[in-house]
């Protein structure tokens, strides 16, 4: 039977609801085989889904689990997911800005496995910052500061944790159709009435190319519709860092500077439409008017206040961060234009020196990363600092003309 499923798949035919069962119910209690569910999975990875199939396996993922229900709280709750890339700490800026517009946000993250740290592993890098958080905690924490940053419950769409575990090492994560699945499976038994994603490709994302990401996206939509959430979507590039700053501890400094409006650039641009669109959607008001109240509570210095607040409600300090009192400088080698900073590159570099994980049981070292000194387009000069490297004060970048270009 789990073999004529297989078989099915690998010819691109379309599985009924009650294969699909079959498999992924049965993986999921250990009658379905490791190497059997990979032949499956790569079956999908080659020929692909249809959208039935794909609302027909969201469901077997969200009713694997517990479904979590916010309705007791008597407000509206928006969530946000983004697809993540390098130097991504959107999480860590919009939550706060849209929390002090009046919109209650319940945000389950997770860790990184790759070139950088996830939204949890960035937020354990300020000192006693409490990610673990039971349903009772998460409840008290929104009606207390409208706002939460928590770890996925371990009881949430437990087929997605085991299924997910074995894409990771059988080179079938970047399937549209599985990523769809595993993101909305998560959004839609996690509680949330309203979902914004924010969509990435580039070389520094898990999809690559445009026209992929734009299906995802719409992909994902269609999914929430059938739920009856409303789904909004940005498709943002990551070919470059997001922000200046890559590296646990150095990514909540950066986002620091954002909530103080400090810092202006791509990094706010993106937030700051997440989070105009996130407020639009709770409140019934239009993108511009909600994207007023964005600004306003940046200049005015309620949004970094909201963010302290989330932190200090959860334990944390952000005054115990630490970064590494190792640095090299890496100075430009002539003079020009700088054309290219390659997303995949820095991520690489920021992985070596220990701020993302090879293996899912690594140790992240929160004080290491990268900050650049110049983006795209910026004119340097001969031996100017474009970019200082924390962890290693005799780093040697071995591949420079992979990670810039300078025209």
């Amino acid at each position: 039977m789990i073999v004529d499923i297989i078989d099915k798949k690998r010819l691109g035919l379309e599985l009924t609801k009650e294969e699909l069962e079959c498999v992924f119910n049965g993986y999921l209690e250990g009658k379905v085989k490791d190497y059997q569910m990979s032949s499956l999975l790569m079956a999908i990875c080659i020929q692909g889904m249809s959208e039935r199939e794909v609302f027909d396996l969201t469901k077997i993922f969200i009713d694997s689990g517990e479904i979590l229900d916010w309705s007791s709280l008597n407000t509206v709750i928006v969530d946000k997911h983004s697809t993540g890339g390098i130097g991504d700490k959107t999480t860590l800026i919009v939550v706060p800005i849209v929390a002090c517009c009046g919109v209650s946000v319940v945000k389950m993250s997770g860790r990184g496995l790759g070139y950088t740290g996830g939204t949890i592993d960035k937020l354990e890098s300020i000192p006693d910052f409490k990610t673990d958080l039971s349903d009772k905690e998460i409840y008290e924490n929104v009606k207390k500061v409208g706002a939460v940053i928590t770890s996925q419950t371990k009881d949430i769409c437990l087929l997605d944790k085991k299924v997910y575990a074995l894409r990771d090492v059988t080179a079938t994560v970047s399937s549209i159709p599985l990523i769809a699945v595993s993101i909305m499976s998560k959004k839609i038994a996690s509680g949330a009435d309203k979902i914004m994603l924010d969509v990435k490709y580039g070389n520094g994302a898990l999809i690559n190319d445009y026209d992929d990401a734009l299906k995802l996206a719409q992909l994902m939509q269609k999914i929430g519709e059938t739920y009856h959430k409303e789904v909004r979507y940005i498709l943002s590039d990551m070919n470059v860092p997001l922000g200046y700053n890559i590296g646990n501890s150095l990514e909540v400094i950066e986002a620091i500077e954002v909530l103080k409006d400090n810092k202006k650039g791509h990094l706010k641009d993106v937030c700051v439409e997440l989070a105009s669109n996130m407020i639009s959607m709770a409140h019934g008001i239009g993108v511009d008017k909600a994207k007023e109240q964005v600004e306003e509570v940046l200049l005015n210095g309620k949004a970094y206040q909201k963010f302290l607040e989330i932190i200090n409600n959860q334990g944390g300090d952000v005054n115990l961060l630490k970064i590494s009192d190792e640095v090299t400088e890496i100075r430009a080698n002539k003079t020009g234009i700088l054309g290219k900073i390659s997303a995949i590159e820095i991520g690489k570099l920021s992985l070596n020196l220990g701020a993302g994980r090879k293996e899912l049981t690594d140790n992240i070292n929160h004080s290491v990363g990268v900050v650049l000194k110049k983006q795209v387009m910026d004119r340097v000069q001969d031996g100017e600092v474009i970019a200082l490297i924390y962890g290693d004060s005799n780093y040697t970048v071995d591949n420079f003309s992979q990670i810039f270009e300078i025209n």
